[in-house]
């Protein structure tokens, strides 16, 4: 993706993310490497990785031409993330789209947490952010994953302007006429994002409030407590004041950090073996 952004920045006016196969535009990353590289004790190499898969998510974003989307089928963790950071996504209406990482054990570590904040700081009314985040926070720790692409909209996993197609056939003609016409239109890239408003130390004492209580109910196990407070963490900010504004540098080094932490625990590591053996979460 960095390569294709460097020759359209060159040479083209605009970029299409696609996938041929109908089945996934992408299932997310690749656990049983991550995995090994936990397991081997190679934490700097998984440590590259992430960094880069960040670059490569602030890259599109930052693209001096429009990215573009197009989405069918699975749209899992780092595919959800890709897709959040494009100009625009085109989306079939069969998309199932979710931040799944919470599920074995991890946060989204590939800037979609950072996005997150980012969006709902945008739209906070009177600058409460708040509301939103908690709304976000609830998608991304129960590990969502949308029914169709309508109701990714709903979740906030996509965007009230994107593009949804009913015939995921005409998908790829409609992404390219949607990225042809943002450059046409003279597309050029946000500004970078150095002022956020986040929710800070009150937030998180409020999500956590709400897990506390889950957690006595046995709604969640004391593992999935543990991930959702992170969560909650990079999405207010971390534990500064309320009101504070950062960068998305700052957010971003806060989604690496804990993602590290996480994927050292053993109950994550457990999780994570789990679900390539059988294909299903477990709940430690």
């Amino acid at each position: 993706i960095q390569h294709a952004l460097d020759n359209a920045e060159r040479a083209l006016k605009a970029v299409v993310v696609w996938q041929a196969s109908d089945k996934a535009f992408s299932a997310g990353a690749d656990l049983k490497g991550m995995l090994g590289f936990v397991q081997g004790g190679q934490i700097a190499r998984l440590e590259s990785m992430i960094a880069n898969f960040q670059r490569t998510s602030q890259r599109i974003k930052y693209a001096l031409v429009p990215v573009v989307a197009a989405v069918r089928g699975l749209a899992l963790g780092g595919g959800c993330e890709f897709q959040m950071h494009c100009a625009r996504t085109v989306a079939a209406l069969e998309s199932y789209i979710g931040l799944v990482e919470a599920g074995v054990g991890l946060l989204p570590a590939g800037g979609g947490l950072k996005e997150i904040a980012v969006r709902a700081a945008q739209r906070a009314h009177d600058g409460d952010v708040f509301p939103e985040i908690k709304r976000m926070f609830e998608t991304v720790a129960q590990a969502k994953t949308s029914g169709s692409a309508l109701e990714a909209k709903e979740l906030g996993l996509l965007r009230p302007d994107d593009v949804v197609v009913f015939n995921s056939f005409e998908l790829l003609y409609v992404a390219k006429r949607v990225a042809a016409a943002m450059a046409d239109a003279g597309y050029r890239p946000p500004p970078p994002a150095q002022q956020v408003g986040v929710a800070g130390d009150v937030g998180l004492a409020t999500l956590r409030m709400m897990l506390v209580n889950m957690l006595e109910g046995r709604f969640i196990s004391a593992h999935d407590e543990v991930i959702a407070t992170r969560i909650g963490d990079v999405l207010c900010g971390g534990r500064i004041e309320r009101g504070s504004q950062v960068d998305e540098q700052w957010l971003l080094d806060l989604e690496r950090r804990h993602f590290f932490e996480l994927a050292q625990m053993p109950k994550t590591q457990e999780r994570i073996a789990h679900t390539l053996a059988t294909g299903k979460p477990l709940r430690n």
